[in-house]
């Protein structure tokens, strides 16, 4: 994009973006959150859409002049029931965690009981976690994954018949399994609850037809637009066939949940965006994209098991794999290890376990994935190479290990980071990085 104007008016932000694009195109992006959207996209989302405020809902607006914000957002909701096979969609959501919040507001009263995958064995934040509004003002209880990385169905059942949990949560941010939509319809049908399956991660790979559809499972469905989607960072809810027979109301609900229960005026450039994206989605393209998604990281996943990792969930079914480096590495080596690899070029995060042994702060994980890379064009033989440089910035760091204590950390920390960055091994690799790169151009930077 054309930069020319902000570059005059305030370069220390410019100098701060230009560093920023270099460092996209020059390295491996690995979050599994995270994407890169289309040149399209980001001229929605860059365009006069931000100047407008448009409170309400097409054709019920509290300002004038939105005839055509009326046309977009509506163009947005209906591709995105068409895609998602849904009779309901709000987009107007700011991101993945006010949508969860809306859900709760729209079904719950507070004092009612919640259930969702407990976050350190891959849930997220709004499905109950102690940090977040989700245990605040609702009951929150937590199911499990066992040892194989799969959903224990069996605490599940104990816990419906247990606790009569008014809204169940399918989904998180770290469960490398394929979402086992109908065997969570089984038990919450039989519970009376609502079932809202939150596929932000997984999007994309359903669109594309890699991975199974919530749709005839669930009530509600909620998701971020990034991600798999590649869309921009913004949020959908969708209300299903079955969600509107058990009560036909509940898109009306989620609409009052999300305006004016959570948000005031829509964000009609970010949805703009979302329209776009959403378009594109659609294409047999992305059908093509969404498949090399899970072959490279089931590639990657292999190459990393046969140098020893340990995959939680011994590999993956989607787009995301995450590391137990408690063995290789030590209980709380996710930051070390996310730190030796943000020197070689190649950015992850830091992420917990099962049964996380040290601290979410420090977890012991590292969760990566392939979207990013093979928006880039990267294919199996690309992750071959990757998945060597990983083991090996992993080998580095190896024998490091993070004190117990507070302040011994910090300082531990300060030296470990200073030792790293004139580590020569990584230096090469973050070269090699480069060159790789230098193949694959970045979707949207030109």
């Amino acid at each position: 994009m054309n930069y020319k104007t902000l570059k005059k008016q305030d370069p220390l932000i410019y100098k701060s973006l230009e560093k920023e694009i270099k460092r996209q195109i020059e390295g491996l992006e690995m979050i599994p959150a995270e994407n890169y959207v289309s040149e399209a996209v980001l001229e929605a989302m860059g365009s006069i859409l931000t100047n407008k405020y448009s409170e309400g809902y097409p054709n019920k607006r509290y300002y004038g002049g939105n005839t055509f914000v009326d046309e977009i957002e509506t163009l947005a909701c209906e591709r995105a029931k068409k895609l998602f096979k849904a009779p309901y969609a709000n987009v107007q959501p700011y991101s993945g965690s006010p949508a969860n919040q809306a859900v709760a507001m729209a079904v719950l009263n507070p004092g009612d009981t919640m259930m969702g995958l407990n976050l350190y064995d891959g849930g997220h934040l709004t499905h109950g976690a102690k940090a977040s509004f989700s245990s605040h003002y609702y009951k929150s209880i937590a199911y499990h994954v066992g040892p194989e990385g799969i959903v224990d169905f069996a605490e599940v059942r104990r816990l419906i018949l247990e606790h009569k949990p008014k809204l169940i949560w399918i989904g998180g941010s770290a469960y490398v399994r394929e979402l086992e939509f109908e065997l969570f319809a089984k038990l919450a049908d039989t519970s009376g609850a609502y079932l809202a399956a939150d596929i932000a991660h997984v999007a994309g790979l359903i669109v594309g037809g890699v991975h199974k559809t919530p749709a005839p499972y669930v009530h509600i469905i909620t998701t971020t637009t990034h991600k798999t989607l590649r869309g921009p960072k913004g949020a959908m809810i969708l209300v299903t066939n079955k969600g509107l027979k058990k009560d036909a109301e509940l898109g009306h609900k989620i609409d009052k949940a999300v305006f004016p229960g959570l948000q005031g005026g829509p964000h009609n450039h970010i949805i703009a965006g979302i329209a776009v994206a959403l378009k594109e989605a659609s294409s047999a393209s992305f059908q093509k994209y969404t498949v090399q998604i899970v072959k490279n990281a089931k590639v990657l996943a292999k190459i990393l098991k046969r140098h020893g990792l340990n995959l939680v969930g011994g590999g993956t079914e989607n787009h995301l794999i995450l590391l137990n480096l408690v063995k290789s590495n030590g209980a709380g080596s996710g930051i070390l290890v996310q730190d030796a690899l943000g020197v070689a070029g190649i950015t992850v995060n830091k992420n917990t376990i099962p049964g996380e042994p040290f601290s979410p702060f420090y977890p012991s994980g590292i969760r990566l994935g392939s979207p990013a890379l093979t928006s880039r064009g990267m294919k199996e033989r690309e992750m071959e190479k990757i998945a060597e440089w990983l083991v090996a910035c992993a080998g580095e760091v190896s024998s490091s290990r993070l004190p117990l204590e507070k302040e011994e950390r910090i300082k531990f920390l300060k030296e470990f980071r200073k030792n790293i960055e004139k580590n020569n091994n990584l230096k090469a690799i973050e070269k090699d990085v480069t060159n790789l790169c230098k193949k694959f151009p970045v979707p949207g930077i030109n």
